[in-house]
């Protein structure tokens, strides 16, 4: 598997169909991109986070170079952490191991070429399938903030989670 810049042309039009109902929306981006996904949307919302964290967009590829995730990575310069957000995988490869095999290459460009001593991401508790791809990838949970977010009738808590180099 391979990882490479965000190219809308090229994959909006997967990032679309893997986005799935209202609630998989939800729970992949606590709906900060408008639903249903647009392009419009999605741009807007990566120009606001490239500007405000420095943040790059990226798809994994098989090595047919088709899209099968995607996922946005910054750095804290400051504190030297990298953070990774709006992690989603081809909804017709969930539950068969590409999450951790996308987080392979994403984790040595995070440790290897931006230098960071840890990598954080935040989950919702509720999506546990999500939870345990990370947890198998080495992550830990941190912290729990319980009800931060509401879906219909459901309130979901945030897990915030670390991967530290060492």
């Amino acid at each position: 598997m391979k990882i490479r810049p965000y190219m809308e042309k090229r994959d909006f039009e997967y990032l679309e169909k893997w986005c799935g109902d209202a609630r998989v929306h939800a729970l992949w981006c606590a709906n900060l991109f408008p639903y249903p996904l647009t392009s419009e949307g999605l741009r807007n919302e990566l120009e606001k986070n490239a500007e405000e964290w420095g943040e790059c967009a990226y798809v994994a590829t098989e090595d047919d170079g088709k899209p099968v995730g995607f996922f946005c990575y910054s750095v804290d310069v400051e504190s030297n952490v990298g953070f990774f957000k709006f992690i989603i995988i081809n909804s017709e490869k969930r539950g068969m191991g590409y999450g951790q095999r996308m987080l392979k290459p994403a984790l040595r460009y995070a440790f290897e070429i931006t230098g960071v001593k840890a990598v954080r991401l935040n989950v919702f508790k509720e999506n546990e399938s999500a939870c345990r791809c990370y947890e198998k990838a080495g992550f830990s949970e941190k912290s729990v903030e319980e009800n931060v977010f509401s879906y219909q009738d459901e309130r979901w808590s945030r897990c915030r989670m670390e991967l530290r180099k060492d």
